[in-house]
């Protein structure tokens, strides 16, 4: 789901149903998970991923932007999961990754909205997994550093020296949503290069 029109094209390319929305309306929400049974009669996977939010020195930005974040970072990966989970739990399971950012485990103040927020859905990814993971849904966040692009201070901190290519993240969010990540549910998993310093 995007705002874009460009969404139902490359789901048509890639053999899917692309819905026109926005992850911060409920009734948009309502109808993709609607859309999703109606086609394949079933939900396996989802995977929660939006865009930036506002930036801006810490104090000075608007109530608006923070209450923004709040919407697409955080609240629709709850209300998605309200709307999947009783689906999941029906099938016997199911996986969830919500693509963060590195924000969330090391606090920038060039992305304060990003930071705070980010970190409020690790907290939530592993209270999700302690209430679903006895019937098998599992949560999972992928902490991506720069992708494609960043700045050459940022590239000059990270180990691997370089910015991340989409198809790195994405064999990340394919691999917990699989199988092969059975026993994974309630982690943040750092893809960033080594940028982050936490340990």
């Amino acid at each position: 789901m995007a705002r874009s029109q460009e969404v139902e094209t490359l789901a048509a390319t890639l053999g899917g149903k692309g819905v026109r929305g926005d992850v911060a309306n409920a009734a948009d929400l309502e109808r993709l998970v609607r859309t999703t049974l109606d086609s394949y009669g079933r939900i396996d996977v989802l995977v929660n991923n939006t865009g930036h939010v506002a930036k801006g020195d810490l104090l000075s930005i608007p109530d608006a932007a923070w209450e923004e974040g709040l919407a697409l970072l955080l609240l629709n990966v709850v209300r998605l999961a309200r709307r999947v989970v009783p689906v999941m739990e029906k099938q016997g399971g199911g996986a969830i990754v919500n693509i963060s950012s590195l924000w969330a485990a090391q606090p920038h103040l060039d992305a304060p909205v990003s930071s705070v927020f980010r970190a409020g859905l690790g907290a939530f990814t592993k209270l999700f997994a302690d209430r679903y993971g006895p019937v098998g849904i599992r949560m999972n966040c992928v902490l991506p550093g720069f992708v494609e692009e960043a700045d050459p201070a940022f590239v000059a901190a990270t180990p691997l020296g370089r910015p991340a290519t989409p198809e790195e993240i994405g064999r990340v969010v394919a691999f917990l949503a699989s199988p092969d990540a059975s026993y994974i549910t309630g982690q943040s998993l750092r893809v960033d290069g080594g940028l982050t310093r936490a340990v």
